[in-house]
């Protein structure tokens, strides 16, 4: 038998699980997805925005690959301190991969960024998607304008959520304080604002239409910011993708406002410099006007201009912090790899492997951590060999628990959901999320 460790529940690591046991020769093989939260699907449950139905349902293909008899969820393991260490899940298991993504964010590094106010998009997105670290309490929506900082899907999904009205979130699983907090909003403008033009944005032009969509909010552009763009003036060179969301753009150009609606301004060639401070927290964001620079780049222009904001959400992008007993890359914030086999000191480690966004960097699609699983597991199965031979423990679960651990098995995660199905039947709501450890331990553990 070759047993398997798969460290993180996201799609990276599901798909690492799925092509272990579709791929291996090895007769027997035992794969245990580990996961520090109680809940699977990382991402796919805590960073899709609960308006996104189409995406959400990914679930379901992930929930058939764990409930394949010779795959495993065991969430509430922490690796590292206060749980299971590296070194001895290397000693319960043959192999382990690690698929941990990438779980903080770039920062701007400009003055002010710290000012009360100013956030990063992924605790915005936490605290919508109740993931359990996020304080329920932590977004009081007082704030009359805000400004999104970036120009990818996650700066379009949160611009998205502060300009919905709460009764298009209440059929979602938007947890209530969240759905709450949406609902008191004083918010009444968005800027989203990006320091390139709008043929190098990396939204999707899916994600900007929906912006269109949105009955309670309208959408603004600055023609002259997408004049400015060298390729304005013929799109016909441009890739499709690219062209289509230029064309969008232009048509929402010079649009009227409705009385009473929500403003969502897309701004470009804004770079932001300074967040300034007003009665002690963030009042405005200070930027930079930017020109190409004709490389595909931009130049600062020295011209400048303030934005109110009591809200400023940075969307720039994630980055991966280094996993507990593992080499660590501090300029890619990836795991050094060859092929997915982790490098130590330059030499492949026995048993070690990564996959995802801890191996390659936060790019790509969902769908892209499918190749990605798909390499690291063929070159695990070319050592399995030599990993076969090491004695491992007959039965980790049993090992995990001896370490005082409570693991949540797949029958606690599907009481999860049965609890977030009545919570939501209590609220006239469909399922609705728990958003707190406590909560969702009870609900798996049954009292501690």
């Amino acid at each position: 038998m070759l047993r398997i460790a798969v460290v993180g529940s996201g799609p990276s690591g599901i798909y690492a699980a799925q092509s272990l046991v579709e791929q291996s020769a090895v007769d027997d093989v035992r794969v245990d997805v580990l996961d520090r939260l109680p809940c699977p699907y990382g991402l796919v449950r805590y960073g899709v925005a609960p308006d996104h139905e189409k995406i959400k349902s990914l679930q379901n293909n992930l929930r058939t690959v764990l409930e394949n008899g010779r795959i495993r969820f065991l969430g509430h393991v922490e690796v590292g301190p206060g749980g299971v260490s590296p070194e001895a899940l290397t000693r319960l298991y043959h192999a382990v991969v690690y698929c941990v993504g990438a779980t903080s964010d770039r920062r701007l590094g400009i003055p002010g960024e710290d000012l009360p106010g100013s956030f990063s998009a992924t605790e915005f997105v936490s605290w919508y998607s109740a993931h359990p670290d996020c304080d329920p309490g932590a977004f009081v929506l007082g704030a009359r304008s805000a400004v999104v900082i970036g120009a990818g899907n996650v700066a379009v999904d949160v611009a998205r959520m502060l300009t919905r009205g709460a009764d298009e979130l209440r059929p979602t699983d938007v947890p209530q304080s969240a759905l709450g907090a949406l609902a008191a909003s004083r918010v009444r403008e968005v800027h989203m604002a990006a320091r390139r033009g709008p043929s190098q944005a990396r939204f999707t032009t899916k994600e900007l239409r929906e912006l269109g969509a949105l009955p309670g909010a309208d959408v603004t552009v600055d023609e002259s910011e997408l004049a400015r763009d060298p390729v304005f003036a013929d799109l016909s060179a441009l890739p499709a993708p690219v062209r289509r969301n230029v064309e969008v753009l232009r048509g929402w150009a010079g649009r009227p406002l409705r009385p009473g609606a929500r403003r969502l301004a897309l701004r470009f060639y804004l770079r932001p410099v300074e967040l300034l401070e007003r009665e002690g927290r963030v009042g405005a964001v200070r930027c930079e006007r930017t020109a190409p620079d004709g490389a595909g780049g931009v130049l600062g222009t020295g011209t400048y201009e303030e934005i109110e904001a009591q809200l400023v959400l940075r969307a720039v992008g994630y980055r991966g912090v280094p996993p507990p007993g593992l080499p660590f890359d501090p300029v890619t914030a990836t795991v050094p790899h060859a092929a997915g086999r982790v490098l130590r000191a330059g030499a492949a480690a026995p048993g070690e492997y990564v996959a995802g966004w801890i191996k390659r960097g936060p790019t790509g699609v969902i769908g892209t951590n499918r190749p990605c699983a798909k390499e690291t597991v063929a070159s695990l199965l070319q050592d399995a060999p030599l990993l076969c031979a090491r004695p491992v423990a007959p039965e980790p679960l049993d090992a995990l628990r001896k370490l005082g651990l409570r693991p949540v098995t797949w029958q606690g995660w599907l009481a999860i959901e049965r609890a977030e199905a009545e919570l939501g039947r209590s609220l006239g709501r469909r399922s609705v999320k728990i958003p707190d450890w406590d909560g969702l331990l009870s609900a798996a553990l049954g009292p501690a």
